[in-house]
């Protein structure tokens, strides 16, 4: 099967929305020409497909509508600039939202979406909320910031899950709203919490999850004191079983959960949170070779039988048989993803028949998307089939989102970059000489008492090597809207050879 090609229909560069960024003060009080001080984490689509939901560095999350005439052939070969309908400024950083799972564009009362910011309780929003009122360019940016959010609507609806004894909210570190949508899942440190979208917090004090799941299980006692069993650590991804009309279950009901400890779970929600398996990733990805440091995502096979694992700090994605041994079936190598950042991945049905199995689709730290067809059709190592450059060279693709349709890809890149260290030394330098120059004029004899007592305050940080590094930067970032078509290598403008799978 030819390699397909990937068109560009529209594109986003700006991650903030509607709201202005609060800029980062620097030594001149602007950012470099070019760059901006935050970038898209994550991307994904809507339960109709219609629209785009993306995260940001700046807390702020976006809703794109994407117009019914996306691919439509056009006189320019430019692309669509999206600007976003409505945006959330959230108060604290969020590691995790739920778009609801019967989101229609034509049905106002499904468009919302569940947040879990630091500190504060699980919010449920609309994703279209009122837009912010026009900026004066004479106030502070932070003032700005805060009085804006202050000014956003209230949440439709808040679900507590505090730690009983001191009252304090749990971070919650993953979200599963999964069709119908009637309840969905939190996960947080040993524990999985199921809650009621009917029933939201009202302040009392049997205002608590439906149902609560320990991770770790029992305590059994043995010679050398309690043991623990089951699966341990900071649940950090949760995906539900697809529903299946084949020959092993109807699914839907199970949820694969993985820690940043490297553990994996199988809980059934049919049966209480019942514990199916648990076990350990990390003697398998040390034996395929590709690292990891914490899963950040599992994925399921369209078909409900595979489970793909996705890793930080990993050059490859484990894919797991889960029918009745939940054994590694393979690993898919050749991906450049040894980092600390998110960088997602998603699945589709295999379109090649004659490979068989199913397609998975990965972003890498270097700007470029990475497929494997044929997954569950092949064990042990596998390679790439194809890959595509969607972004700037060195720009982390953070959200890989494929449409329902197989024929539309979303993606989003950005990530931090900081100043050389030729520049830091020599900008440290230069500002140490300065600052001893000040340490000799005595506070008499200086023009602003409170600035002599600033700066001998820098130069005794920098003496002591406390003085703050220099603030980082975001060189690129950019959300894009891709079409998938039928193309050849010769038009897809990427001439690489294409890596044959191969078993062991």
């Amino acid at each position: 099967m030819e390699k397909p090609s990937l068109n560009l229909v529209a594109t986003s560069t700006k991650p903030d929305g509607l709201f202005p960024s609060a800029l980062r003060k620097t030594t001149n009080n602007s950012l470099p020409s070019g760059q901006t001080d935050s970038f898209f984490k994550s991307v994904q689509w809507s339960a109709d497909g219609t629209t785009l939901f993306t995260s940001s560095s700046s807390n702020r999350i976006n809703t794109f509508v994407l117009p019914s005439t996306l691919l439509a052939p056009r006189d320019d070969d430019s692309p669509l600039t999206l600007t976003p309908q409505g945006t959330l400024y959230l108060p604290e950083p969020t590691a995790a939202i739920a778009p609801c799972p019967y989101f229609a564009l034509e049905q106002p009362s499904t468009q919302c979406i569940l947040t879990a910011s630091t500190d504060h309780p699980i919010h449920l929003h609309h994703a279209f909320p009122q837009p912010p009122p026009p900026s004066d360019p004479s106030d502070d940016d932070d003032d700005f910031d805060l009085s804006t959010y202050q000014q956003q609507p209230k949440p439709l609806a808040t679900f507590r899950l505090i730690h009983t004894e001191t009252e304090r909210y749990l971070p919650i570190t993953s979200l599963l709203w999964s069709y119908p949508g009637t309840h969905f899942l939190a996960g947080s440190t040993n524990c999985l919490s199921l809650f009621d979208v009917s029933r939201p917090d009202l302040g009392l004090p049997s205002d608590t999850p439906l149902l609560t799941i320990k991770t770790t299980g029992p305590q059994h006692k043995s010679g050398n004191g309690a043991r623990v069993v089951g699966m341990k650590g900071t649940v950090s991804a949760l995906a539900m079983q697809p529903l299946s009309n084949g020959n092993y279950g109807s699914g839907g009901n199970v949820v694969s959960a993985g820690t940043w400890t490297r553990n994996l779970g199988l809980y059934d929600l049919h049966r209480a949170g019942a514990c199916v398996a648990t076990w350990n990733v990390s003697q398998a990805a040390s034996l395929a070779g590709v690292g990891g440091r914490g899963v950040l995502q599992t994925v399921w096979s369209p078909c409900g039988r595979y489970l793909v694992v996705n890793e930080r700090e990993s050059s490859g994605l484990l894919v797991y048989d889960l029918r009745g041994t939940h054994r590694l079936l393979a690993c898919l190598q050749g991906r450049d993803g040894e980092t600390n950042q998110r960088l997602s991945c998603d699945v589709f049905p295999g379109t090649n028949e004659e490979v068989g199995g199913f397609e998975v689709w990965a972003g890498t730290r270097e700007g470029k998307v990475v497929v494997w067809e044929g997954v569950g059709m092949r064990e042990g190592s596998v390679e790439p089939s194809y890959d595509f450059e969607v972004h700037a060279k060195g720009s982390a693709v953070g959200g890989t989102a494929m449409h329902m349709s197989g024929s539309v890809l979303a993606t989003c890149s950005g990530s931090w970059k900081f100043p050389d260290d030729d520049d830091d030394d020599s900008s440290s330098g230069s500002d140490s000489e300065s600052h001893s120059d000040s340490d000799d004029v005595e506070s008499g004899t200086s023009s602003s008492e409170s600035d002599s007592e600033e700066e001998q305050g820098r130069a005794s940080q920098q003496r002591r090597g406390r003085a703050r590094p220099p603030p980082a930067m975001v060189e690129e970032t950019s959300l894009k809207v891709w079409s998938i078509g039928a193309g050849n290598m010769a038009e897809s403008g990427h001439q690489e050879e294409v890596n044959e799978p191969y078993e062991t």
